[in-house]
Protein backbone atom coordinates (compact mmCIF):
# COMPACT_ATOMS: atom_id res chain seq x y z
CA UNK A 1 0.00 0.00 0.00
CA UNK A 2 1.05 3.76 -0.27
CA UNK A 3 0.25 5.88 2.78
CA UNK A 4 -1.85 8.60 2.32
CA UNK A 5 0.17 11.19 4.30
CA UNK A 6 4.16 10.43 3.57
CA UNK A 7 3.83 8.76 0.29
CA UNK A 8 5.73 5.77 0.46
CA UNK A 9 5.05 2.16 -0.30
CA UNK A 10 5.07 -0.61 2.36
CA UNK A 11 2.94 -3.76 2.97
CA UNK A 12 -0.57 -3.58 3.55
CA UNK A 13 -1.05 -2.79 7.99
CA UNK A 14 -3.40 -0.86 9.82
CA UNK A 15 -1.65 2.29 10.44
CA UNK A 16 1.80 3.50 8.30
CA UNK A 17 5.40 2.27 10.19
CA UNK A 18 6.88 5.81 8.92
CA UNK A 19 4.85 7.96 10.37
CA UNK A 20 2.14 5.74 12.09
CA UNK A 21 -0.64 7.69 9.76
CA UNK A 22 -4.07 5.67 9.61
CA UNK A 23 -5.18 4.79 5.80
CA UNK A 24 -8.16 6.86 4.84
CA UNK A 25 -9.52 3.95 2.61
CA UNK A 26 -8.62 0.57 4.68
CA UNK A 27 -8.00 -2.81 2.93
CA UNK A 28 -9.15 -6.01 3.95
CA UNK A 29 -5.93 -8.44 4.26
CA UNK A 30 -8.09 -11.39 3.53
CA UNK A 31 -10.41 -10.80 0.50
CA UNK A 32 -8.48 -7.08 -0.30
CA UNK A 33 -11.56 -5.30 -0.53
CA UNK A 34 -11.82 -1.51 0.46
CA UNK A 35 -15.64 -1.31 0.13
CA UNK A 36 -18.54 -3.78 1.43
CA UNK A 37 -21.71 -3.88 -0.45
CA UNK A 38 -24.81 -5.06 1.88
CA UNK A 39 -24.84 -8.58 -0.12
CA UNK A 40 -22.15 -10.12 1.93
CA UNK A 41 -22.40 -11.96 4.99
CA UNK A 42 -21.45 -8.72 7.51
CA UNK A 43 -21.37 -9.41 11.20
CA UNK A 44 -22.23 -5.61 11.25
CA UNK A 45 -25.63 -5.07 9.07
CA UNK A 46 -25.23 -2.12 7.42
CA UNK A 47 -28.97 -2.00 5.37
CA UNK A 48 -28.81 -1.06 1.42
CA UNK A 49 -25.70 1.36 1.89
CA UNK A 50 -22.14 0.63 0.85
CA UNK A 51 -19.30 1.40 3.54
CA UNK A 52 -15.94 2.33 3.55
CA UNK A 53 -13.18 3.23 5.66
CA UNK A 54 -13.53 2.38 9.14
CA UNK A 55 -17.02 1.23 9.19
CA UNK A 56 -15.85 -1.48 7.12
CA UNK A 57 -13.00 -2.85 9.50
CA UNK A 58 -13.93 -5.79 12.03
CA UNK A 59 -10.72 -6.39 13.30
CA UNK A 60 -6.95 -5.98 13.45
CA UNK A 61 -4.68 -9.40 12.97
CA UNK A 62 -2.78 -10.11 15.62
CA UNK A 63 0.17 -11.05 13.90
CA UNK A 64 0.47 -9.06 10.47
CA UNK A 65 -1.42 -5.95 12.24
CA UNK A 66 -3.45 -5.55 9.15
CA UNK A 67 -7.35 -4.59 8.85
CA UNK A 68 -9.62 -7.14 8.13
CA UNK A 69 -13.34 -6.44 7.13
CA UNK A 70 -16.29 -7.22 9.34
CA UNK A 71 -17.42 -10.08 6.77
CA UNK A 72 -17.83 -13.24 8.71
CA UNK A 73 -15.81 -15.37 6.67
CA UNK A 74 -12.57 -13.32 6.70
CA UNK A 75 -13.00 -12.62 10.47
CA UNK A 76 -12.53 -16.42 11.10
CA UNK A 77 -10.54 -17.47 8.10
CA UNK A 78 -7.27 -14.85 8.06
CA UNK A 79 -6.06 -15.51 11.67
CA UNK A 80 -5.65 -19.29 10.84
CA UNK A 81 -3.85 -18.72 7.63
CA UNK A 82 -1.87 -15.70 8.13
CA UNK A 83 1.32 -15.80 6.95
CA UNK A 84 2.42 -14.12 10.12
CA UNK A 85 2.49 -16.47 12.72
CA UNK A 86 6.03 -17.32 12.76
CA UNK A 87 7.12 -13.80 12.25
CA UNK A 88 9.45 -14.34 15.16
CA UNK A 89 13.46 -13.45 13.59
CA UNK A 90 15.14 -16.46 14.85
CA UNK A 91 18.59 -14.51 15.00
CA UNK A 92 17.00 -11.58 17.33
CA UNK A 93 13.76 -13.08 18.34
CA UNK A 94 11.90 -9.75 17.78
CA UNK A 95 8.36 -9.73 16.42
CA UNK A 96 6.82 -7.93 13.60
CA UNK A 97 5.96 -4.77 15.93
CA UNK A 98 9.25 -4.32 16.97
CA UNK A 99 11.42 -5.24 13.93
CA UNK A 100 9.08 -3.01 11.47
CA UNK A 101 7.45 -5.41 9.26
CA UNK A 102 9.75 -7.25 6.41
CA UNK A 103 10.10 -10.40 6.58
CA UNK A 104 12.45 -12.68 4.99
CA UNK A 105 12.90 -16.32 4.82
CA UNK A 106 16.13 -18.17 4.71
CA UNK A 107 17.32 -19.84 1.40
CA UNK A 108 18.50 -22.68 3.44
CA UNK A 109 16.46 -23.93 6.41
CA UNK A 110 13.63 -21.72 5.43
CA UNK A 111 13.23 -19.72 8.97
CA UNK A 112 11.98 -16.34 9.12
CA UNK A 113 14.67 -13.74 9.41
CA UNK A 114 14.03 -9.49 9.77
CA UNK A 115 15.70 -7.31 7.42
CA UNK A 116 18.62 -6.29 9.49
CA UNK A 117 19.68 -10.20 10.07
CA UNK A 118 18.80 -11.57 7.12
CA UNK A 119 22.32 -11.63 5.44
CA UNK A 120 24.23 -12.48 8.50
CA UNK A 121 22.29 -15.34 9.20
CA UNK A 122 22.44 -16.74 5.65
CA UNK A 123 26.25 -16.24 5.17
CA UNK A 124 26.23 -18.55 8.73
CA UNK A 125 23.63 -21.23 7.80
CA UNK A 126 25.66 -22.54 4.79
CA UNK A 127 27.67 -24.88 7.26
CA UNK A 128 27.79 -28.10 8.69
CA UNK A 129 27.91 -29.13 12.77
CA UNK A 130 30.35 -31.91 11.68
CA UNK A 131 34.00 -31.61 10.20
CA UNK A 132 33.39 -33.92 7.18
CA UNK A 133 30.16 -34.56 5.31
CA UNK A 134 29.92 -38.45 6.83
CA UNK A 135 26.59 -39.56 7.96
CA UNK A 136 25.97 -39.85 12.07
CA UNK A 137 24.19 -43.31 12.06
CA UNK A 138 26.50 -44.87 9.66
CA UNK A 139 29.97 -43.07 9.56
CA UNK A 140 29.65 -43.00 5.83
CA UNK A 141 29.58 -40.18 2.89
CA UNK A 142 26.44 -38.75 2.82
CA UNK A 143 24.66 -37.01 -0.14
CA UNK A 144 21.41 -36.02 1.70
CA UNK A 145 21.59 -32.41 3.70
CA UNK A 146 19.37 -30.56 6.32
CA UNK A 147 20.10 -27.24 6.72
CA UNK A 148 17.86 -26.93 9.74
CA UNK A 149 19.86 -29.81 11.95
CA UNK A 150 23.34 -29.26 10.00
CA UNK A 151 23.91 -32.61 9.34
CA UNK A 152 24.23 -35.22 6.14
CA UNK A 153 22.35 -38.09 5.78
CA UNK A 154 23.00 -41.25 3.48
CA UNK A 155 20.60 -42.97 1.20
CA UNK A 156 19.69 -45.11 3.60
CA UNK A 157 19.14 -43.37 6.86
CA UNK A 158 17.77 -40.55 5.04
CA UNK A 159 14.16 -42.49 5.00
CA UNK A 160 12.58 -43.69 8.12
CA UNK A 161 11.12 -47.52 7.95
CA UNK A 162 7.28 -47.75 8.02
CA UNK A 163 7.01 -44.16 6.45
CA UNK A 164 5.23 -43.42 3.18
CA UNK A 165 6.80 -40.92 0.85
CA UNK A 166 4.74 -39.56 -1.78
CA UNK A 167 6.84 -39.63 -5.02
CA UNK A 168 8.22 -36.70 -6.34
CA UNK A 169 8.16 -34.96 -3.26
CA UNK A 170 11.67 -34.34 -1.66
CA UNK A 171 12.59 -35.96 1.63
CA UNK A 172 11.67 -35.33 4.76
CA UNK A 173 14.38 -35.03 7.90
CA UNK A 174 14.28 -38.31 10.16
CA UNK A 175 14.74 -35.82 12.97
CA UNK A 176 13.32 -32.38 12.15
CA UNK A 177 11.01 -33.18 8.96
CA UNK A 178 12.28 -30.13 7.00
CA UNK A 179 13.33 -30.88 2.85
CA UNK A 180 16.09 -32.95 2.32
CA UNK A 181 18.03 -31.38 -0.24
CA UNK A 182 21.34 -32.97 -2.30
CA UNK A 183 22.17 -29.81 -3.89
CA UNK A 184 23.19 -27.81 -0.59
CA UNK A 185 25.54 -30.51 -0.80
CA UNK A 186 27.39 -28.04 -3.33
CA UNK A 187 27.42 -24.75 -1.43
CA UNK A 188 27.57 -25.95 2.50
CA UNK A 189 31.00 -26.28 3.90
CA UNK A 190 32.08 -27.96 7.35
CA UNK A 191 32.98 -26.87 10.56
CA UNK A 192 36.92 -25.95 11.17
CA UNK A 193 38.63 -25.90 14.06
CA UNK A 194 41.54 -23.41 14.16
CA UNK A 195 43.60 -25.07 17.20
CA UNK A 196 45.00 -28.95 18.10
CA UNK A 197 45.86 -31.22 15.10
CA UNK A 198 44.22 -29.17 12.57
CA UNK A 199 46.76 -26.18 12.97
CA UNK A 200 49.31 -28.10 11.20
CA UNK A 201 50.14 -27.43 7.98
CA UNK A 202 49.25 -30.03 5.21
CA UNK A 203 52.69 -31.29 3.36
CA UNK A 204 52.72 -31.65 -0.88
CA UNK A 205 51.22 -34.95 -0.45
CA UNK A 206 48.09 -33.84 1.69
CA UNK A 207 49.74 -35.35 5.52
CA UNK A 208 49.84 -33.67 8.49
CA UNK A 209 53.50 -33.39 10.08
CA UNK A 210 54.58 -34.71 13.83
CA UNK A 211 55.78 -33.56 16.84
CA UNK A 212 58.40 -31.63 14.92
CA UNK A 213 55.83 -29.19 13.89
CA UNK A 214 55.67 -27.76 17.18
CA UNK A 215 59.08 -26.96 17.06
CA UNK A 216 58.50 -23.65 16.19
CA UNK A 217 55.93 -22.35 18.97
CA UNK A 218 58.25 -24.30 21.57
CA UNK A 219 61.03 -22.19 20.57
CA UNK A 220 59.05 -18.73 20.82
CA UNK A 221 58.01 -19.88 24.57
CA UNK A 222 61.38 -20.23 25.33
CA UNK A 223 61.98 -17.09 24.02
CA UNK A 224 59.63 -14.98 26.37
CA UNK A 225 60.15 -16.87 29.45
CA UNK A 226 64.08 -15.79 29.35
CA UNK A 227 62.59 -12.51 28.48
CA UNK A 228 60.79 -12.78 31.23
CA UNK A 229 63.24 -13.97 33.95
CA UNK A 230 65.80 -11.03 32.64
CA UNK A 231 62.70 -8.32 33.12
CA UNK A 232 62.99 -9.53 36.62
CA UNK A 233 66.31 -9.38 37.57
CA UNK A 234 66.49 -6.12 36.57
CA UNK A 235 63.76 -5.19 38.40
CA UNK A 236 65.78 -6.94 41.64
CA UNK A 237 68.82 -4.87 40.56
CA UNK A 238 67.32 -1.40 40.67
CA UNK A 239 64.54 -2.67 44.26
CA UNK A 240 68.34 -3.43 45.91
CA UNK A 241 69.78 0.95 44.47
CA UNK A 242 66.94 1.82 46.08
CA UNK A 243 68.15 0.93 49.70
CA UNK A 244 71.69 1.80 48.90
CA UNK A 245 72.26 5.72 50.23
CA UNK A 246 75.17 7.81 48.94
CA UNK A 247 77.89 6.64 51.53
CA UNK A 248 77.22 3.00 50.56
CA UNK A 249 75.46 2.32 53.72
CA UNK A 250 72.71 0.00 53.20
CA UNK A 251 69.33 1.29 54.63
Amino acid sequence: MECDKCQKMQKNRAFCYFCGAVQRLPMCAQCGKQKCIPKGDCVVKHGSAHVTGLAMVGAICDFCEAWVCHGLTCLQMHACSCPMQDSICVECHRDISEHGGRMFTCAFCAKHLCGDDQFEHQASCQRLEAETFKCPSCNRIGSNACMRCKAVFCDEHAKRKGFKYTPGQPIPCPKCGHSLDQAFCLSISTRQYAFGRQRQNLDEEGEGGDYSDYDDDDQADEASSEGDEEGEDENNVVAAMGKIDLHGREQ
